[in-house]
């Protein structure tokens, strides 16, 4: 429980990005298209996100960042 309150209290701090239902399609296609690479759910949508907003830097040890095309720092 301890940690919840700790990721409570640095919600202010962070920007927070719902998908919209365009983008869940995104990655649900994205997680089927790539299922044999074994990525999550949580990759896809991580991926859509990060295109969407932009993103190309990604701080992370999961391989699969990388294999996407994103810049990995870690």
């Amino acid at each position: 429980m301890e940690a919840v309150e700790d990721f409570q209290n640095l919600i202010p701090l962070l920007e927070v990005d719902w998908i919209t239902a365009d983008q869940h399609r995104a990655t649900i296609n994205t997680l089927i298209a790539y299922n044999r690479r074994r990525l999550s759910l949580v990759d896809c949508s991580s991926f859509v996100t990060m295109r969407h907003l932009g993103i190309n830097k990604a701080f992370t040890f999961d391989k699969h960042f990388a294999e996407q095309g994103f810049e990995v720092v870690g």
